[in-house]
């Protein structure tokens, strides 16, 4: 498997390539968003590790490019921890991020679990209402309409379609999805939540998420806005 590591300190960029190639990984290194957009375009690396604060072009720009090319998981390393910080690296495309100073191991684990979910199986073809996923393609569809989902965002709904009308909670979701606790403070389900939504239910305005206040969130059956 092949990861792309984005860092303008060489140092970090050193040890993070030979902890990586330790592991048995492929990697390639860029220290700038030029360099980094042409490799992720040529190379089509399986993960990319990416630092936010990097010169000129930042990691929250050269996410937004990568996102414009393909779905390639992107975890971004921060030393930023604040709520709003995590929020937009999430939204410009990042699937998960971590803060410095981090244990080596957990990164590892944090690789892992987004390269298991890459990798390719068997197909299953999951329908709820009008709304059908293909496991083996990534497509989602409402009726006729295909729609562009990120890959944390083709998980969490996979999720939901595998548990219709069952209400699922934060720790399951957490566990499932992300595989590992991002913390009682994080808002991360609620920020998903809300893409998929925005992104389902923008077509003919009938409501499939819902919250269940104080337990978690529930695929139902579609519920127009207007009657609510």
């Amino acid at each position: 498997m092949q990861i792309l590591v984005v860092d303008d300190d060489p140092e970090i960029l050193d040890m993070l390539s030979r902890g990586l190639k330790f592991e048995g990984y492929d990697i390639k290194t860029a220290m700038d968003g030029e360099n980094a957009l042409s490799q992720f375009k040529e190379l089509a690396p399986d993960l990319v590790l990416l630092d936010v604060m990097i010169p000129g072009m930042s990691g929250l720009e050269i996410c937004r490019e990568m996102r414009k090319v393909r779905d390639t998981p992107v975890l971004m390393i921060t030393a930023k921890d604040a709520v709003t910080d995590r929020v937009a690296g999430l939204d410009s495309g990042a699937d998960d991020y971590i803060v410095k100073p981090f244990a080596f191991d957990e990164l590892l684990a944090r690789i892992r679990a987004h390269l298991r979910r890459t990798m390719p199986g068997e197909a299953q073809i999951l329908q709820f209402s009008d709304l059908t996923l293909n496991t083996a393609t990534h497509e989602v569809r409402r009726g006729e309409n295909l729609i562009e989902l990120t890959s944390k965002e083709f998980e969490l709904l996979q999720l939901f379609m595998q548990h219709p009308r069952q209400v699922l909670g934060r720790e399951l979701i957490y566990d499932k999805v992300w595989g590992y606790d991002f913390g009682g403070e994080s808002n991360i389900i609620e920020v998903y939540v809300r893409y998929l939504r925005s992104k389902l239910e923008g077509i003919d305005r009938t409501k499939l998420l819902h919250t269940v206040r104080g337990v978690g969130y529930v695929l139902r059956d579609p519920v127009n806005f207007q009657t609510e």
